[in-house]
């Protein structure tokens, strides 16, 4: 937040003396990331409140309601950004040289707060910090289309007058799509999105690794937060007392919790393995 603050303070200054549209709305658009970073900040805050009595899956939804938060404001901030840069095409301003050296600090900047976020984002499995690595990234893009048009308002004045302000209109589009991306990815883990392929191999995996285990009927995960909370339906042996079927649905979901740290909980619901294949499958559980 403090390096966003900075660059856009920095960005909107120099543009304003320098004339450049396109420097300007990126100096916007990072004062736009102040406020994306609070809204994730407050999120994962949230996010890290034990459950409660009206709320006993945890509070981690708020995590992925503030990347959802991040996305709209994106787009919106992308959206005015484009209006001014249209209101500016006919009214083009003779532009000075250093206008180009926040941008160049700004790529630099964002470039190591993107790289940041994604890695520690996807390392706690954060929807919102990597939406904010992504807002990072598109920063980048936003202030190369920025240079680009500087530049070339720089070079030949004469021909590429309107160049500035269609970078900041590139600008403006950048922000807008990375937001519809933002919105849709936030908007799926709402949904109860079931996590990819490997990640439901894994659990499958662990929960046959009890002895008393013989088949996995149904599996489902759905993300609350950073963590995931996973309905499993184990199958065992018919014959099986209700003490006995219970201590395998525990051994079973604290293999999982402990072995899988991205699983939160595990609902276990018993089913009675099929009789007519309980011997073979004995069998190859022996040898395996």
């Amino acid at each position: 937040m403090l390096v966003s603050g900075a660059l856009s303070a920095l960005k909107i200054t120099v543009g304003w003396m320098a004339g450049s549209m396109a420097v300007v709305s990126d100096g916007v658009e990072s004062g736009a990331d102040v406020f994306a970073s609070a809204i994730v900040l407050f999120g994962l805050s949230l996010a890290q409140k034990p459950p409660d009595a009206e709320h006993p899956y945890g509070h981690g939804r708020m995590e992925t309601l503030a990347g959802l938060a991040v996305g709209v404001m994106l787009g919106l901030t992308g959206s005015g950004i484009c209006f001014q840069a249209a209101l500016h095409l006919r009214d083009p301003r003779r532009l000075e040289t250093f206008a180009i050296w926040p941008l160049l600090v700004s790529m630099l900047a964002k470039a190591a707060l993107a790289t940041t976020k994604f890695r520690v984002g996807r390392r706690i499995k954060s929807d919102a910090l990597v939406a904010d690595g992504w807002n990072d990234s598109v920063d980048i893009l936003s202030a190369g289309a920025a240079l680009v048009g500087v530049s070339l308002a720089l070079v030949n004045p004469a021909r590429f007058a309107s160049a500035d302000s269609y970078g900041a209109f590139c600008v403006g589009i950048f922000v807008v799509f990375l937001g519809m991306r933002v919105v849709h990815d936030t908007t799926q883990q709402l949904m109860d999105r079931m996590p990819g392929p490997t990640m439901m191999a894994e659990i499958r995996r662990v929960a046959l690794e009890a002895p008393e285990a013989l088949a996995i009927e149904k599996c489902y995960a759905r993300k609350t937060g950073l963590r995931y909370h996973v309905d499993l339906h184990l199958e065992v042996d018919p014959n099986m007392t209700v003490r006995e079927s219970h201590n395998v649905a525990h051994d079973v979901r604290a293999r999982i919790v402990n072995e899988l740290d991205w699983v939160a909980d595990v609902l276990v619901h018993v089913e009675p393995y099929p009789e007519t294949t309980l011997e073979g499958a004995s069998r190859w559980k022996t040898r395996s």
